[in-house]
């Protein structure tokens, strides 16, 4: 059951009530307890999902709960969060007075100010709700990376702090997840003020991003089009799209912010083949990425994961991308779809799309990058960072361990 809690300061939150049981509350080495902040401009729940990391916060929250541990998240009113506590540190007259264009444009969700008196007064009602639940050896979840320094800052000394989910260049965390192996070796080059390091971090990790196979649909049979997901800008390789589609004479339907002219990003498309349908919700992506013959990911960008090409694998879609980035890690050349770098190439994987088996892709992305399967490579990754402050410690041998399976694809 849900029970409303009210606190002297003003902060508000929804407990999960039953959910464990007291006996199970108390910490153990396998059982943690997790302090997760929200993006303060916006809400966790799947009415924002062009934003990356508020999904991110949503889905790991519910992952950890499901292994057992005891999950604080704290965020704006609103929220639709599996957690042990959802702690409402705003409301969403609040936020609405500063940012109340991202209810109704998910382009808005780009448009805020760290600085300014709204995130300055989320820090700090944030550090007083998880200062109110702490407990000894708590962790603290960085999910935004700098956008939460704030708040890990204020608590240095009593959580250890994570950044998960890695795909940025700038962290501060001594303890890193990173999306892909390409994206660690490129945050490692560029550190040390560009001179770049050449000594590993034991207590750094590389853990994918998960995804839910309930929001997404399976298919076999697939329909007449081509699908592009994603921001409509130059390095995301739309105008590469657009041409495939115009040599090929095929339908184009492309979802995600912004537009087909639009004079900034050098864009002018005019094609009676391209359709642009703007961002999408949940259930309009479920039907374009199951109903699609191929998704195309032409991008210049070097993606640190590039998650729309696995949600396609989970709808049985494979994906035409480039060939760099983490695409390298994430696609299987010629299983779950195709790698180019010339227009022949991505002309010629089109045309053989059909080739990449639905099932494929679906087994591919279900074995390894479903939240069931990464929930447990963040298992054993807490576990190994969790001696900072108790056990196991790096040079326990562990002789209980029974298996090293985490990074098994």
């Amino acid at each position: 059951r849900v029970v409303t809690v009210a606190y002297p300061n003003g902060i508000t939150c929804r407990a999960f009530v039953g959910v464990f049981g007291e006996a199970a509350m108390q910490p153990t080495p396998s059982r943690f307890r997790f302090h997760v902040p929200a993006l303060p401009h916006v809400v966790t729940n799947t009415r924002y999902l062009t934003c990356a990391y508020t999904q991110k916060v949503r889905k790991l929250c519910g992952m950890l709960l499901d292994l057992g541990h005891e999950v604080y998240h704290y965020g704006c009113e609103g929220a639709e969060v599996r957690c042990t506590e959802d702690v409402e540190v705003v409301s969403n007259a609040y936020r609405r007075a500063f940012y109340a264009g991202n209810d109704d444009d998910p382009a808005g969700q780009l448009q805020f100010d760290v600085k300014d008196e709204y995130h300055q007064r989320y820090y700090a009602r944030c550090i007083a709700a998880i200062e109110q639940r702490l407990q000894p050896s708590d962790f603290l979840l960085s999910m935004w990376g700098l956008g939460h320094k704030p708040i890990a800052d204020a608590l240095k000394g009593r959580v250890l702090t994570v950044e998960p989910g890695v795909g940025y260049r700038d962290t501060f965390a001594d303890f890193r997840v990173f999306e892909s192996y390409w994206h660690m070796a490129r945050v490692y080059g560029a550190s040390d003020g560009g001179a770049g390091t050449a000594d590993g971090h034991n207590y750094d990790a590389v853990i994918p991003n998960f995804f839910d196979p309930a929001e997404f649909e399976f298919r076999e049979t697939k329909g007449d089009y081509l699908l592009y997901l994603g921001r409509i800008v130059r390095r995301k390789g739309v105008l590469v799209a657009v041409k495939v589609a115009e040599e090929l004479g095929m339908r184009l339907v492309m979802a995600g912010r912004g537009k087909l002219i639009d004079p900034t990003e050098g864009l002018n498309i005019a094609s009676p083949l391209v359709e642009h349908i703007g961002c999408v919700g949940i259930e309009e992506r479920r039907e374009l990425l199951a109903g699609a013959q191929a998704l195309l990911a032409p991008t210049d960008y070097l993606e640190p994961f590039g998650g729309v090409v696995i949600e396609a694998a989970m709808s049985g879609t494979p994906a035409i991308t480039t060939d760099w980035g983490a695409f390298a890690e994430i696609v299987l050349h010629g299983q779950t779809g195709w790698r180019c770098r010339t227009l022949g190439q991505f002309l010629w994987a089109v045309k053989h799309a059909g080739d990449i088996r639905p099932q494929a892709c679906r087994d591919w992305a279900m074995r390894n990058f479903s939240c069931e399967r990464v929930a447990r490579m963040y298992q054993e990754y807490f576990e190994m960072i969790y001696g900072q402050s108790g056990a196991p410690a790096w040079s326990d041998p562990q002789p209980e361990r029974a298996d090293l399976a985490w990074l098994t694809k």
